[in-house]
């Protein structure tokens, strides 16, 4: 099952001992021999001290208060329906605020490693392109599937993985897309995705189609172009994939699921060269050290080994 897997540096594991000491309960801390090599592609950022990691000198955006962004509405997996059926307003589907949910859960893993407790935590709307493009943030950290890439390193920081998973196609049971078992009985069909996702990138990347991909604003408008019949398919990550088929579109299907292209992984997005970067780094470490991020995975996104692979 290709779960969570943080890959992260000697030099990360060094700011994880000095970041727990600092801001985490002694039950959260990591064992000192916690040490792995860093991961493909991905940048590591320079180690933090333990005053720098303290709970009192984060440079959080209101003091007090470790604030996480992600788009609305919350979709489950990440973020889990309130089991009251009613959500935090201004939450629409999931409810980030509860803690149910792998990123609702990760969110809030993440602020207790850096000392602060539950309601300390506040969840604010940033659509999901607002969150790497250029300039000072509203939240402290951004937990919405964002996939790293060294463009959006560019313009915002971007932690290590904390999820690592493949792209999935989504199409009609009643579709000729729904009986593909290879990429190549994919290239004459007509795809889409959310832009400026690395869901888009795979279309032209991975299936490579004959005909040009739609890109829509929001994987809620993709969805309504395929339950109308204006796109064949819609790529999205597995875990979305899953929901969709579930529980947003009655006759829809998971094709499959890529391997393939460039590894990918969600990462945590915070401000460019945000001095914070080093301290969640270390949190995200800590927290793949002792087991939580396999065991979040486990209990919110167990679909993974069920989904077959389209071969080329």
């Amino acid at each position: 099952m290709r779960t969570t897997r943080l890959l992260a540096s000697g030099l990360i594991a060094l700011a994880v001992a000095a970041c727990s000491s600092a801001g985490a309960s002694p039950s959260s801390a990591p064992s000192e021999a916690a040490s792995v090599a860093p991961s493909d592609g991905a940048s590591v950022a320079p180690s933090a001290s333990a005053d720098a990691c303290a709970t009192d000198s984060l440079a959080v955006v209101t003091a007090g208060t470790f604030t996480i962004g992600t788009d609305n509405p919350a979709y489950p997996p990440y973020f889990a329906e309130n089991a009251s059926g009613t959500a935090t307003a201004p939450w629409e589907l999931g409810d980030p605020t509860t803690g149910e949910g792998f990123e609702s859960a990760l969110g809030f893993a993440i602020a207790d490693r850096l000392g602060f407790t539950k309601d300390q935590v506040a969840w604010v709307v940033v659509p999901f392109a607002n969150a790497f493009a250029p300039g000072e943030k509203t939240f402290d950290i951004d937990l919405n599937q964002v996939t790293f890439t060294e463009e959006r390193t560019q313009t915002a920081d971007l932690t290590e993985g904390y999820y690592f998973g493949n792209q999935s196609l989504v199409a009609l049971k009643d579709s000729p897309v729904a009986k593909a078992t290879s990429i190549a009985e994919l290239k004459d069909f007509v795809f889409g995705a959310q832009v400026g996702t690395t869901s888009y990138d795979a279309i032209n990347e991975i299936i490579a189609p004959t005909k040009t991909a739609a890109v829509y604003d929001t994987n809620d408008a993709a969805i309504e172009a395929l339950s109308a019949g204006t796109i064949d398919g819609i790529v999205v990550d597995l875990p979305t994939a899953d929901f969709i088929t579930n529980v947003q579109v009655e006759n829809a299907t998971i094709v499959g699921q890529f391997e393939g292209g460039t590894p990918e992984h969600f990462s945590a997005v915070l401000t460019k060269d945000s001095p914070l970067t080093a301290c969640v780094d270390a949190a995200i470490a800590s927290l793949t050290d002792d087991g939580t991020l396999d065991e979040l995975a486990s209990k919110w996104l167990p679909f993974q080994d069920t989904v077959p692979v389209l071969k080329p």
